[in-house]
This record gives structure tokens, C-alpha cells and sequence, in this order.
């Protein structure tokens, strides 16, 4: 997988050496493409390492198991009516939304 930056949260940084490919998404119910509550449960493998300071930086994380447990519209709330979709199978013009008629 291709490397991710790090990222420093508080004060933790993290590098997402190991990110997994987005999934796209689509809901039936309203076309949304963009906009996706997704509630995911990770177990990872990483290597902490702390500065002398007690700054902690999260290194050579790995994904060691991931679920995706719920994903809902955020346009409609449609949980039932969402679909996973290939990578490359939705091709949208830059600043487009994805749905006819919003914008």
C-alpha cells in the first residue's frame, strides 16, 4: 500500500505506513457518492516510540484486522441502501458532487 504522512494528534504522532485502500461508496436510496458515516473496528500492530520529552511518535503501524461495522448516507440516513463500488467505476468531473442537481 502506498505510504501515508504522518499525522500528529494532540500530542501523538502517528504514521499510516500501512493504511488500507478507501472503499467508495453509494447510496441507492438518494446517489449520494461523497458524504458516509463509517464506523470501523481496527486491531493494529505499531511501534511506539518516545522522545526523551515524553512525545510519543507511532511508527510502522500495521493493520492487522479490520471491520467495517456500519456505514450510513449522511444525505438521507440510509443504512440499508448503501453499496460498496469498485474503485475506478465512478468517474466524477472536479466539482462535481456526484448527484444531479446538488451542488
Amino acid at each position: 500500500m502506498p505510504p501515508v504522512a504522518a499525522a500528529t494528534v494532540g500530542r501523538v504522532t502517528t504514521d499510516a505506513t500501512d493504511a488500507p485502500s478507501p472503499t467508495r461508496y453509494r447510496c441507492e436510496a438518494c446517489g449520494n457518492l461523497t458524504r458516509f458515516d463509517v464506523v470501523t473496528s481496527r486491531r493494529t500492530k505499531a511501534f511506539h516510540h518516545y522522545s526523551v520529552g515524553g512525545e510519543l511518535t507511532v511508527e510502522e503501524e500495521q493493520v492487522l484486522d479490520e471491520n467495517v461495522e456500519e456505514v450510513t448516507c449522511r444525505w438521507c440516513g440510509h443504512g440499508s441502501a448503501v453499496e460498496t463500488i469498485e474503485p475506478g467505476a465512478v468517474t466524477v468531473p472536479d466539482g462535481a458532487t456526484g448527484v444531479e442537481g446538488a451542488g
